[in-house]
């Protein structure tokens, strides 16, 4: 049994991909704190102190309400301003998930080429007897 679950982990690399999606989850929490906290009221304040995530058209007439949850909670709306803030997430994790891969493949190059050549494999026997007659020919 522990043999047959070595081979499944290596055919796959299960482990890694475990990994990834662990911290993946882990990382979209902080874009999604990078997007909401910092970059959002940074966009808010340069096109006039609004906030994206209370834009919203409202599909019914008996929505008044100011904000996006009481507004969700009187009747439908179309919350594009929502939408906005999810799009920038989407680009900001898609940038940095872009360099990252950009960083290890550079990485995995850059040891590639500063590993050494593997030794040359020794000539055949006739090659090798070949070499030295022309060795002691050439130095007689």
């Amino acid at each position: 049994m522990l043999k047959e679950f070595q081979e499944f982990i290596s055919k796959g690399n299960v482990m890694d991909l475990a990994v990834g999606i662990i911290i993946g989850g882990a990382f979209g929490l902080i874009v999604n704190s990078l997007v909401n906290d910092v970059i959002m009221p940074i966009f808010g304040a340069i096109f006039g102190g609004f906030d994206f995530s209370n834009y919203f058209i409202a599909l019914s007439k008996n929505v008044t309400a100011t904000s996006l949850a009481e507004a969700r909670k009187q009747g439908a709306v179309f919350a594009y301003g929502n939408f906005i803030t999810v799009v920038i997430n989407f680009l900001i994790l898609a940038w940095v998930i872009f360099l990252m891969v950009k960083a290890v493949n550079t990485v995995r190059r850059q040891l590639e080429h500063e590993k050494p050549a593997p030794p040359a494999a020794p000539p055949p026997p006739e090659i090798a007897l070949l070499t030295q007659i022309r060795d002691l020919l050439a130095s007689k």
